[in-house]
């Protein structure tokens, strides 16, 4: 029945479902010699985890300070940015100065009406396709 349950509880590991005592009872199961012999496969895999736990950095560890001009490149370069994007923005419609609202109401109307009848053209034509595509069939 243990086994079983072991069983149970690695497909439960591999799928990361797993609780804490539970694995507790994994890296147990596996640091004892009574594995069994299908199951021998995972033991290195716990036994490096225990031996991965035990390990730490022994060596100082000592972060270079960045020189003064990089912090002075990226504030500059940021500032830069601000102010093209500030004095990028348009401060008005450029349409509006040349155009009244009635005149450009009715030129998007104009569009529309333009893009509706596009469609139905552009539809025909796949009509027209598939039409010849038969045709060219009795014909050949």
């Amino acid at each position: 029945m243990e086994l079983d349950n072991i069983e149970q509880l690695l497909e439960k590991y591999f799928e990361a479902t797993t609780t804490l005592a539970e694995e507790k009872l994994l890296k147990a199961y596996f640091s004892t010699n009574r594995v069994a012999p299908h199951l021998k496969e995972y033991q290195p895999i716990f036994a490096q985890l225990e031996k991965a736990k035990n390990e730490s950095f022994k060596r100082p560890f000592q972060v270079k300070q960045k020189s003064n001009h990089f912090k002075w490149v990226s504030v500059a370069a940021a500032v830069i940015l601000f102010f093209g994007i500030y004095f990028m923005q348009p401060k008005n419609d450029p349409l509006e100065n040349e155009y009244t609202q009635e005149e450009i109401a009715s030129a998007q109307e104009a569009l529309k009406l333009l893009a509706f009848n596009f469609d139905k053209g552009t539809q025909q034509i796949s009509y027209l396709q598939e039409f010849e595509k038969n045709t060219n069939k009795f014909l050949k």
